[in-house]
């Protein structure tokens, strides 16, 4: 291998590792912004159901209303 197809391979090769360095701090974000996302979803389901717990629930777990 010559001197000058080395040092192209070790250019590249540090574009690549820059490159994924760039793709792994997008994905840290990323999950950042969903486990966020989920709490604050978390925290408004919450708040619904205090609101009114009828509004949330599944028909099947409803209960009969009185008169039944």
């Amino acid at each position: 291998m010559t001197e000058s197809r080395l040092t192209d391979l070790e250019i590249h090769m540090m574009h690549q590792e820059n490159t994924i360095q760039e793709l792994n701090d997008v994905v840290m974000e990323q999950q950042r912004m969903i486990d966020l996302l989920r709490s604050e979803v978390q925290t408004i389901k919450e708040q619904l159901q205090a609101l009114d717990p009828s509004l949330n629930r599944l028909p099947s777990e409803e209960e009969p209303p009185p008169h039944y």
